[in-house]
């Protein structure tokens, strides 16, 4: 994996860039000089368990044969604001599907992702409290 990152403006906006080319805006909060004209380094990492996560669960529900009309992820995430580094205390990760979805299957596949697959979380839970929960709207 190779990732650049340049920067953009004076302060701290940066554009970051993989190797197909697919760029990320990155800025930091107004108080640190920056422009809220892209993601925080901390939201980037919440934004990369959720999308971890996703694949996973998608392609499990994909593979079980499950059609997932709609689907979204909330994810809610504090941390030790008192401390240097600020790590994560508790994150939570609610997924949201909507369909004709047995809802067993749609656990389990949750539930591996969250406890198996996902790259991102297995990282993350060595410092944060992570839980999940799963919404089947009709």
């Amino acid at each position: 994996m190779k990732i650049n990152l340049k920067r953009i403006n004076q302060a701290v906006h940066l554009e970051a860039t993989n190797e197909n080319g697919n760029k990320v805006q990155i800025d930091g909060a107004p108080k640190i000089g920056g422009e809220d004209q892209g993601a925080r380094p901390m939201e980037l990492l919440i934004m990369g368990l959720g999308g971890c996560s996703s694949m996973d669960v998608l392609s499990i529900l994909k593979k079980q044969k499950v059609e997932v009309k709609d689907y979204e992820v909330n994810i809610l995430a504090d941390r030790d604001q008192d401390n240097v580094p600020s790590l994560f205390n508790n994150i939570h990760v609610e997924f949201v599907l909507t369909g004709d979805i047995d809802q067993k299957k749609a656990e389990r596949a949750v539930k591996l992702s969250m406890e198996k697959y996902c790259s991102v979380t297995k990282i993350m839970e060595k410092t944060a409290n992570i839980t999940h929960s799963l919404v089947i709207k009709n």
